[in-house]
């Protein structure tokens, strides 16, 4: 199953995950990454903007996973991380408006779906990157 598809049918809302985790714990079953628990709490405090409304979680958990699938050791290996996050972001920002929690919010949260249309996007970008990437 496609990432985005798993997200859109409600992953992780029985586990009460936040943004974050909802992207790295799925893209853990979906591109099988191999975290155990102590890896995938690493991204509990990335929710919400980082707890602080900035830097929108779906994002920072999107970093999260292409770390962990294109970086062999280190970031400083080669700029792939680097340009696929700008990547990444750029485009994420061009299709919602910014990478930024709290207008993400304001433009796209209902009561109703909560921040899965922001989730869903960010998965859909993100799976399109990696779809790529894995096919080179």
């Amino acid at each position: 199953m496609k990432l985005s598809e798993l997200l859109k049918q409600g992953y992780g809302e029985d586990l009460d995950l936040n943004c974050a985790e909802k992207i790295l714990y799925a893209s853990n079953e979906v591109y099988d990454l191999g975290l155990d628990h102590a890896s995938l709490k690493m991204s509990a405090g990335f929710g919400g903007g980082i707890g602080m409304e900035s830097v929108c979680g779906a994002l920072t958990g999107g970093v999260m996973v292409l770390g962990t699938l294109f970086i062999v050791n280190r970031a400083h290996e080669s700029d792939r991380v680097k340009l696929l996050t700008r990547e990444f972001f750029e485009s994420y920002e061009s299709e919602m408006g910014s990478t930024v929690c709290k207008p993400l919010k304001d433009m796209h949260r209902t009561e109703e779906l909560k921040c899965s249309n922001i989730i869903v996007k960010a998965s859909k970008i993100l799976e399109a990157i990696i779809d790529r990437e894995l096919s080179v």
